[in-house]
């Protein structure tokens, strides 16, 4: 197997991860307008709700893929075939005994249906529709603990070549069912079967590629690995469950407070704000398994440097889309949609000022994780999961679903926004972040600056739907690159990325 550098394999992940992304969003959004036209509110909103039980359901996971994966990059590194054969039969035996849990919990949600559903929506076979949901959750974990191993190999591209291909057959058939039928019931039968379908094609990939995974190794972790081990699992825990609760209940508590109505209109909008946010997430999964390598090889100043990089382009990537998604969103869904899937105009500020500082923090993340820093800011993750639940269970009583949201933003700004910096900082660049902070303030100040101005310009231009979205969609992607262009073309960080995509085929780290 030929060994590239971690730039190329960067490069070449963040490639197929971004053309995969793509043709996933538009296939996505056909079947969301399809299903939208072809079944009622109802369905919109149901799926939105078992969505995200399910995700919830999911914290049973613990984390421990990704403390794992970081346990997988100094074996790989060193060639140490033994180990990550030891590894993998754990992670094998934890995501089935994960894939039973879910299955007991899921069941024993049942009885609490209409309690989580205010007005409990008239849809035909509801709890056959939910044990649909929940057996594809389980299914999902037998099978693809082996991708694991591929994408800490800095090959995530091969898996998502797959995961594309069935995504793209999903969305079609689903298509075809509900034209044909209208069926939600088949819609869901071709969910779950392509989700069993890419897992086994990937695991029979991964099989092929490190014949090792399927040799009974009898080689046990020692005491201390072990302990390393459990340690990053228990953080790790700390950590699924604040994501869960920060991005999964929303809809729990639209449609406990509000209504499910309310949760398919936010559906259609996390749709395309999660689709943007799935695109740009590709550059840094891109990179993933090269921090990790490059945490296991290089030393601290050459990994600051990267990861000041990193920042960079993320804080560049999210002002700019969070800026096209504010202008954009409300004209797009009215086309899309109609006007009964509409959301006011403080309610789109506010999920994409999220959108935007969520992905500020994905540089950070993605170093966190690939470095192993789980276990230093674990409390912090309990802090903003309890945080948001109660402020946005306290502002959604008085502010409706814009509540909902403005506690998102309290509890992200307050917590992670600058605890997670300062881990990173502290434990592993052995550096003071006062630096990061005013830079990090800058960069705010400075999208918001070009966001009031491409505003301001959208404003004065009016006319139909179509005639605001292709003008301010043109004015939305050369205003702010242009001026942050200006801004930001002296600095070391803009003359590191320029340097880097030239030399992407010439030379490595």
């Amino acid at each position: 197997m030929k060994i590239k550098s971690r730039t190329q394999y960067s490069a070449i992940n963040t490639a197929v991860a971004i053309s995969a992304r793509l043709l996933g969003i538009f296939l996505g959004f056909v079947t969301r307008v399809v299903f939208t036209r072809m079944l009622n509110e109802s369905y919109v909103g149901i799926n939105g709700l078992f969505t995200d039980i399910l995700n919830i359901l999911s914290l049973s996971e613990l984390g421990v893929g990704t403390a794992i994966t970081y346990a997988l990059y100094r074996p790989i590194a060193e060639g140490d075939i033994i180990k990550q054969q030891a590894l993998m039969q754990m992670f094998k035996k934890f995501y089935h005994i994960t894939a039973l849990f879910i299955g007991l919990f899921g069941l024993a949600l049942i009885p609490f249906m209409d309690v989580i559903m205010k007005n409990r929506p008239d849809v035909d076979h509801l709890m056959i529709i939910y044990l649909m949901y929940l057996s594809n959750t389980m299914l999902s974990y037998l099978l693809i603990y082996k991708r694991t191993l591929i994408e800490a190999h800095q090959m995530n591209y091969i898996v998502l070549i797959y995961q594309t291909f069935f995504y793209a057959l999903q969305d079609i058939c689903q298509i075809i069912v509900l034209v044909l039928t209208r069926n939600f019931i088949l819609f869901l039968s071709v969910h779950v079967a392509c989700t069993v379908l890419n897992n086994i094609f990937i695991s029979r990939r991964a099989d092929k590629m490190f014949p090792y995974l399927l040799d009974k190794t009898k080689r046990i972790l020692s005491k201390d690995e072990r302990q390393d081990i459990y340690k990053n699992i228990r953080a790790m825990v700390m950590h699924k469950l604040g994501n869960v609760i920060v991005n999964n209940t929303d809809n729990l508590i639209i449609s406990s407070f509000v209504g499910v109505i309310s949760v398919g209109v936010y559906s259609n909008y996390f749709l395309v704000i999660g689709s943007v946010k799935q695109v740009f997430e590709q550059v840094f999964k891109g990179i993933t398994a090269s921090v990790g390598n490059l945490g296991a090889t290089e030393d601290v100043e050459h990994v600051k440097s990267i990861f000041e990089t990193a920042f960079f382009i993320g804080q560049w990537m999210y002002g700019f889309a969070a800026i096209c998604l504010y202008e954009l969103l409300n004209p797009f869904m009215e086309l899309s949609f109609g006007k009964n899937y509409l959301f006011t105009k403080d309610i789109v500020l506010v999920l994409c000022i999220n959108f935007f500082l969520n992905g500020t923090r994905m540089a950070v993340l993605t170093f966190r994780d690939s470095l192993g820093l789980f276990w230093y800011d674990r409390y912090k993750a309990v802090a903003e999961a309890l945080l948001n639940l109660v402020v946005s269970i306290i502002l959604v009583k008085k502010f409706s679903v814009f509540g909902v949201f403005a506690g998102t933003f309290v509890s992200t700004l307050l917590t992670s926004v600058w605890v997670e910096p300062f881990v990173l900082y502290k434990y592993r660049l052995e550096v003071s972040s006062k630096r990061f902070f005013c830079k990090y303030f800058a960069y705010c100040v400075i999208t918001g600056i070009v966001w009031f101005i491409t505003d301001v310009v959208c404003i004065k231009i009016k006319g139909s739907i179509l005639f605001e979205l292709i003008i301010h969609g043109l004015i939305c992607v050369t205003l702010p690159n242009l001026i942050f262009l200006l801004v930001y073309f002296r600095t070391r960080q803009f003359k590191t990325v320029l340097e880097r995509t030239k030399g992407i085929k010439k030379v490595g780290d």
